[in-house]
């Protein structure tokens, strides 16, 4: 679905759900959805050369959207005093520092027998009436470190593995679930063999796929499937590994186990299969030795550098990149230009990813306009975005349980927009990341689209409170006064245009809008412009009223548009 036809897309669906039944709203799901992968869509003309056209706000725009949740003002003022590649540096200067942990938010309903409202519960001792609430704390922290981000590509990266080593909160204790979280977001941008590792022995990882179960008994073949299927050489290439490998990998693995009071992974030797482990041809019929006593463990580091040997490993992982940060169709001439080149960067740089993503976020194919504005914004795109973008602040009075009541609240309704972070609906990630031929199409259908639309809508009005008896939402007033020139309607609505929309907006589109909001039915400028300078000047009740009701008005008006939902 290209950018005209997305528009469409929206602007038909909007007007089924006002005036026709439901059933009518499907059919346009159905005119409109992939039917099989875009092709022809000019997006391989360009290269990985770096980039060196204009830099002006459309470029920092599409840069920020692709590598932050949302576009704030400031970020793109911040940017445009930088050259292309000291933007692009910036955002991969990732803080090595964790953040604070998840803490206690939750004495009100339940008191946790060792640690106090406040404190951290990530090291503390297992209790069965606290795993509830602790879950729900970590996935509340974790969207409140999305909405507080700094000027960097960490959250999406995070995210990003998150998906890729898919794991799900609500299955296991949530020490272990904030651990692999910690590892995640720690290795974003590091070595990618390395995290592979890493993952393969963290306690959240064998548990989930079942590798504290492997044993040289009864080897369990989850894992060692997909380390291979999903983490490091994908599906649907060829040649491909086999069910030996599966098995011969699931012995490899064998004996791994979990300390519940360190909360690592060990490895128990008299658990593990000691037999040499003979791999196929697409392995070049590799072996790799049995080993005994604690030298077993060694045997996944012979195993990395096997699947890592092959170039297959690079290429798919650079595929997976290539469709969360640029577009989800990867035809022949992309995987020719595009794919193939960052796999040999990824290669020759010991699997680095870093290199990688700088290489793809300077090159001239990520600026290529077709590029820009090219898929719907996914859930936290959407509401993390909407806080980040319009400065929804949290007061700073509230206590540690009305700050994650908020932030709890919108991770709920992410969850409603089929995103419910920390939980995928299975190993394989959301279906949009990878589900062909829809991907990102999959974001929208006729439950999901209308409470984007609420959400909105709820944000510019009453906003929610989530228990805390404080209104969490848009101050439209102080979203355009952050804006120097915000008393010319058309620089106002330009500047909201740029923070709101994928793709750019109809000239006839802003003028009408302008006419029936900031104007409310005039023709002239200075309507809006005596109103704004009248609140400025003397912001009493009546001025105040004035102009909040004329920008609410615009901002329902913008983010119910069919360029709302791209990115």
């Amino acid at each position: 679905m290209g950018n005209v036809n997305r528009r469409e897309f929206f602007e038909e669906l909007v007007a089924s759900q006002q005036a026709t039944p439901k059933n009518a709203e499907d059919e346009v799901y159905k005119k409109y959805a992939n039917k099989t992968m875009p092709t022809g869509l000019g997006k391989t003309t360009s290269s990985l050369t770096p980039y060196t056209g204009a830099w002006t706000k459309t470029e920092v725009i599409h840069l920020l959207r692709r590598t932050t949740f949302g576009v704030k003002y400031a970020d793109i003022q911040t940017l445009l005093g930088m050259t292309m590649t000291q933007a692009v540096d910036k955002l991969l200067n990732v803080s090595t520092t964790p953040p604070a942990p998840p803490v206690n938010n939750y004495n009100g309903s339940y008191a946790d027998p060792t640690v106090p409202l406040g404190q951290t519960w990530v090291n503390a001792p297992y209790d069965s009436g606290t795993s509830g609430y602790r879950m729900y704390s970590l996935k509340s922290w974790w969207l409140g470190l999305m909405i507080n981000q700094d000027l960097s590509i960490l959250e999406k990266m995070t995210l990003f593995w998150h998906n890729h080593f898919s794991t799900e909160v609500f299955t296991m204790d949530a020490r272990y679930s904030y651990r692999m979280c910690a590892l995640l977001r720690a290795n974003a941008l590091g070595n990618f063999k390395s995290l592979v590792r890493k993952v393969t022995t963290e306690p959240a990882m064998l548990i989930y796929l079942n590798g504290y179960l492997n044993t040289k008994t009864a080897p369990d073949e989850n894992y060692a499937r997909e380390l291979q299927e999903l983490f490091t050489l994908g599906k649907g290439y060829t040649p491909i590994y086999s069910e030996d490998d599966v098995k011969a990998a699931a012995k490899v693995l064998t004996g791994w186990r979990i300390n519940g009071t360190t909360l690592t992974g060990y490895f128990d030797s008299t658990k593990h299969d000691t037999t040499n482990k003979i791999f196929s041809s697409f392995y070049n019929g590799s072996i790799i030795t049995g080993k005994t006593g604690t030298a077993g463990a060694n045997e996944i580091d012979d195993l990395m550098t096997m699947i890592f040997s092959k170039n297959e490993a690079a290429l798919y992982i650079c595929r997976r990149l290539y469709r969360y940060f640029v577009y989800y169709s990867i035809d022949a001439t992309t995987e020719a230009n595009i794919i193939a080149p960052l796999a040999s960067i990824l290669v020759s740089n010991n699997f680095e990813i870093k290199p990688v993503m700088d290489t793809l976020l300077k090159s001239q194919h990520f600026y290529d306009m077709n590029n820009q504005g090219c898929y719907i914004r996914t859930p936290m795109d959407y509401l993390v975005g909407m806080f980040r973008t319009f400065n929804i602040n949290i007061p700073t009075s509230f206590t540690v349980d009305k700050t994650y009541a908020v932030w709890n609240y919108i991770r709920s309704y992410g969850a409603s927009l089929s995103l419910d972070l920390g939980d995928p609906p299975n190993v394989s990630g959301w279906p949009a990341f990878y589900q062909e031929p829809d991907y990102y199409e999959i974001w929208i259908n006729s439950n999901t689209l209308p409470k984007r639309l609420t959400f909105s809508d709820m944000m510019l009005n009453s906003g929610f409170s989530a228990g805390t008896g404080t209104p969490i939402k848009i101050d439209v007033i102080a979203f355009a006064d952050a804006y120097p020139n915000a008393w010319d309607p058309n620089l106002l609505i330009d500047y909201t245009v740029d923070l709101l929309f994928g793709i750019q907006m109809q000239a006839s589109t802003k003028t009408s809008l302008k006419i029936g909001t900031l104007l409310t039915g005039q023709t002239s400028d200075y309507y809006w412009s005596n109103a704004w300078n009248a609140y400025k000047a003397n912001p009493n009740t009546t001025n105040t009223n004035t102009v909040k009701t004329r920008l609410t008005s615009m901002l329902t008006e913008l983010t119910r548009l069919a360029e709302h939902q791209l990115c």
